[in-house]
């Protein structure tokens, strides 16, 4: 087996994600960030979709969204989540469980000042996850808030925000020859963490 396939033991996974993905960042410029977000509603119904990590440290996982859209939705009735990233160019996986909270306003207002201006602009216009009537009805809005904040900033919407998972097992996947990939798990435990491989 080729040791340059295993994943090196580590006492702590934060650093050792991003490691990874920075080097998946070199790899797949523009995709490293993306992963599947897993929600489900407070009676267990499960909903899957794909969504950009825009913060990592040793608080959790954060992505950015309109907390009145369906996953806004599901976080509010059942906060328990996962995170899967995939890089195909370097064969590796990490899984991510734990619970959302609501970053503060002092965050949120932040990553919002860090947008573009065409997507502050959406943020107002689109009613996420909700019935659109036309294509036209769309434009027509995003025309309208064009013209109520045209020259001035784009205040951020109060239903606008983030979410941060706050991990309780992250799991580590490197893709083995002959399926002998590896696996680490780090569990939350106390202040710490406490790890263990598993099969493949």
């Amino acid at each position: 087996m080729d040791a340059s396939n295993l994943i090196p033991d580590a006492a702590e996974p934060i650093a050792l994600f991003r490691q990874w993905f920075e080097e998946a960042k070199r790899a797949e410029p523009g995709l490293a960030e993306s992963m599947s977000l897993a929600t489900a509603t407070h009676d267990g119904k499960p909903s899957l979709r794909m969504v950009l990590l825009k913060d990592v440290n040793a608080q959790g996982f954060v992505f950015y969204t309109n907390a009145n859209s369906r996953k806004g939705d599901e976080i509010a009735a059942n906060p328990a989540a996962a995170l899967c990233f995939h890089w195909k160019s370097l064969r590796r996986q990490v899984r991510v469980e734990g619970t959302f909270k609501q970053v503060s306003d002092a965050e949120a207002d932040a990553y919002w000042a860090s947008r573009p201006r065409e997507s502050q602009v959406a943020g107002w216009a689109s009613d996420q996850s909700h019935s659109l009537p036309s294509r036209a009805h769309l434009q027509d809005r995003v025309t309208e808030f064009e013209a109520r904040f045209a020259g001035k900033p784009v205040p951020r919407p109060a239903q606008w925000t983030g979410f941060r998972l706050t991990p309780q097992v992250i799991e580590f996947w490197h893709d083995v020859p002959n399926r002998l990939h590896d696996r680490l798990v780090f569990h939350a435990s106390g202040n710490g963490w406490r790890t263990e491989r598993l099969y493949p």
